[in-house]
């Protein structure tokens, strides 16, 4: 009998950063080997410039690590895997942004660059409730379980306020996702808008929220006053409070639904016009980042469409009769003149949205039944000369030469 191939499945591990909050009475350390990695990177700048302007290439992170072999034992109290790691760090970051020299980081002046120290697996171990670092037991706020994680590589990063985090890799398991039988049932579509933060295809909307205009006067207040703690203080509540709202909203619609489509609004382009203070504060972008790890983990299925004439057209016959046009921007709610339809204009471009991502589902499906057809086609004729035939030890073709 010929041996059964299985299909390629999906894998069951994810890799995810937690990100928790280091107690204050290491700010000292970390800032005085935030100092070093600079000093690290700004060497690792000004020599990849110098080799470019002398051999016309660009290091490589192997070169750049033989270049700075050594230097935790000549002064730096930096982790060896650390300097690698912004060795590698810094090769990344100059092919991402396509330059020939990225930016100094600076320790002091109004545009220091903020703590960050990169570590590998290694450099780390979780016991009793802390982290130990170099032999230094760091305590921390665990509001995860670390000990329940196997830690991978991170860093540790300070905030705009001197607050120092650690970010860390660890593995967890995903939840396998739904057959295609009840998507249809459970699928929901979001129209992404500035009135409402978003509108689902089955009717329900969740009012933007105004975190920055709220508390845009006491801001104000305090830059007129020159008084920078209590500015940063206001920055960072505005930024908690929006993503304490985005991650409780995209957690509860991850957990409720097996399909998740959401429009792909170009936030980027109207945070050019004169709706940017509104577009940035809904955190459009975030919200489509926090719903697509969330659904991965969640074994939900989740899809960024395009929503071009998502607004116009009709959900029901699909004919393009809706308002169009810079006049038809007010217009919330209309009736199709084709089938006679009255529609919401948001939920129905959430309709529509939901729509198409079940298109593109179901193309998914059927491309993976097709698979799994023509393995099972391959694994009959594997097998049809011999009903003990093995691959691999079944009876030979005619026509193959004897060699």
């Amino acid at each position: 009998m010929a041996k059964k191939q299985s299909s390629p499945k999906e894998p069951s591990i994810t890799v995810r950063t937690l990100r928790v909050r280091l107690k204050d009475k290491h700010a000292a350390l970390l800032k005085h080997q935030s100092g070093e990695v600079n000093f690290v990177w700004n060497f690792l700048n000004e020599t990849s410039m110098k080799v470019l302007e002398r051999e016309g290439r660009f290091c490589t992170a192997y070169e750049l690590d033989a270049l700075t072999a050594g230097a935790t034992k000549e002064g730096l109290s930096l982790h060896s895997q650390s300097v690698q790691a912004i060795s590698a760090e810094y090769v990344t970051r100059r092919k991402q942004f396509k330059k020939r020299r990225l930016s100094w980081r600076s320790c002091k002046g109004a545009r220091r660059s903020l703590g960050w120290i990169p570590f590998k697996a290694s450099a780390i171990a979780y016991r009793d409730g802390q982290v130990r670092y170099q032999g230094v037991p760091l305590g921390l706020w665990d509001s995860y379980g670390l000990k329940d994680y196997k830690l991978g590589a991170g860093s540790f990063s300070e905030d705009a306020r001197g607050r120092w985090y650690m970010n860390v890799t660890v593995e967890v398991q995903k939840t396998q996702r739904p057959k295609a039988s009840v998507l249809n049932q459970t699928a929901l579509g979001i129209d992404l808008g500035l009135k409402d933060l978003m509108a689902g295809s089955d009717g329900f909307k969740v009012e933007a929220q105004s975190f920055y205009r709220d508390l845009e006067p006491k801001l104000a207040v305090a830059q007129r006053a020159g008084k920078k703690e209590r500015t940063k203080a206001i920055h960072a509540k505005i930024s908690n409070r929006r993503k304490d709202f985005l991650h409780k909203a995209s957690g509860h619609i991850a957990a409720s639904y097996a399909a998740v489509f959401v429009g792909d609004v170009n936030a980027q382009a109207l945070a050019k016009t004169r709706m940017a203070k509104s577009v940035l504060d809904s955190g459009w972008s975030t919200f489509r980042t926090m719903l697509r790890y969330k659904c991965d983990d969640a074994g939900v299925w989740f899809k960024q469409v395009k929503e071009s004439y998502s607004t116009q057209e009709c959900s029901t016959c699909g004919e393009r009769s809706g308002p169009k046009g810079l006049e038809g921007l007010g217009v919330r709610q209309w009736t199709c003149v084709h089938c006679l339809t009255q529609h919401d204009r948001d939920v129905n471009a959430a309709i529509n949205i939901r729509n198409r991502g079940l298109e593109w589902l179901q193309k998914e499906f059927s491309v993976g039944v097709e698979a799994r057809a023509g393995e099972a086609l391959a694994n009959k004729d594997s097998g049809a000369s011999s009903p003990m035939a093995a691959p691999g030890h079944g009876r030979p073709a005619e026509g193959i030469p004897r060699l």
